[in-house]
């Protein structure tokens, strides 16, 4: 009998993930030939056919899908034991796998990066920027650590820990020697020229059913699928905008409005899986991220309880942000 090896897993998951040995072999940088010949003595070794290879695409038997979905979990624990050999407590090296839904690129990150490099310059930072349901789904395959996202109904084996409460307003260029403003009435929304998030941001859709609700419907002269954009051509023109308002804290060039009545608040969470090993830079990471919300004064969440998916699994797959649908960015 041959002996199994972790390349034999690594193998099967790359033919099974692409439906084709050529492209497999690509990835996997080795011969075609050879990435078959190491299947097949896989399927000797366990005395069962994994793959059918018998139509136009190759696909996993029965056998072979209960057999990846444990070497799955299999490669994903000895990662996570790997990693957890690696860390350091002392935190001199580390490394941390972070994902955010799109809009805490244009506040939080920044900030968050700056303070962790000053703190632990040893801590190596992957951030992705991706939905909300990618970040959980990732976080669940031990793709990343940690995700920072919204409140609501998550997958199950997903935990979320309150961090603030975000709210939005109206946004305009500042104006010197500009008093505060006073609120202003969703009605007046009526008649300014707007530059909006595009529709594949959950917060487009956010703003979008507060001016449905409110049967207001202003003319929207600018779509743009970044914050940064929007910014700008709100510093240069007469268009407003709407934001977070935490966005405004690092831009003096911009004025936020409150809204009357104020499009309804989200809160911001920390996600990670249930029973997630969690490393020495993953803690460091998290008591981090809830000094900096403190320091920057954002209003504290409603519950600081945290919320678990076992009792919010009755409520079934949720929007990415309530309520657009989860694939949108935020």
């Amino acid at each position: 009998m041959a002996t199994l090896e972790l390349r034999h897993l690594r193998y099967l998951l790359a033919v099974a993930e692409n439906g084709n040995f050529t492209r497999a072999a690509e990835e996997l940088h080795i011969s075609q030939p050879t990435l078959s010949q190491q299947i097949k003595q896989l399927e000797r070794a366990l005395g069962v056919q994994l793959l059918d290879r018998t139509g136009r695409a190759v696909r996993l038997t029965d056998a072979g899908a209960a057999y990846t979905d444990h070497a799955r979990r299999a490669l994903r624990d000895l990662a996570a034991a790997e990693r957890a050999i690696h860390d350091v407590h002392d935190l001199s090296r580390g490394h941390l796998r972070l994902g955010v839904t799109p809009t805490f690129t244009a506040y939080l990150i920044g900030p968050l990066t700056a303070e962790l490099h000053a703190r632990h310059a040893g801590i190596d930072l992957t951030v992705t920027e991706t939905t909300q349901d990618r970040i959980e789904a990732a976080l669940l395959a031990d793709d990343l650590d940690l995700g920072i996202a919204f409140a609501g109904p998550h997958l199950p084996g997903i935990t979320a820990t309150p961090l603030f409460t975000e709210t939005l307003s109206l946004v305009t260029a500042a104006q010197q020697n500009q008093t505060p403003p006073e609120p202003l009435s969703v009605r007046g929304l009526q008649e300014k020229q707007l530059a909006l998030l595009s529709s594949d941001f959950a917060t487009r859709g956010h703003i979008d059913a507060y001016l449905a609700d409110h049967r207001v419907a202003p003319r929207i002269a600018v779509e743009a699928n970044s914050i940064q954009a929007l910014t700008e051509i709100v510093r240069r023109t007469t268009l407003a905008t709407v934001l977070p308002d935490a966005i405004t804290h690092d831009h003096p060039h911009l004025t936020p409005i409150p809204l009357d009545p104020p499009l309804p608040t989200r809160t911001v969470t920390l996600l990670l899986r249930e029973g997630a090993y969690r490393s020495a830079a993953g803690r460091a990471f998290t008591r981090l991220t809830h000094d900096l919300v403190r320091t920057r004064g954002y209003t504290p969440p409603a519950s600081l309880k945290t919320m678990s998916t076992e009792s919010r699994r009755s409520s079934g797959r949720r929007t990415a942000e309530p309520p657009p649908p989860r694939s949108e960015p935020a």
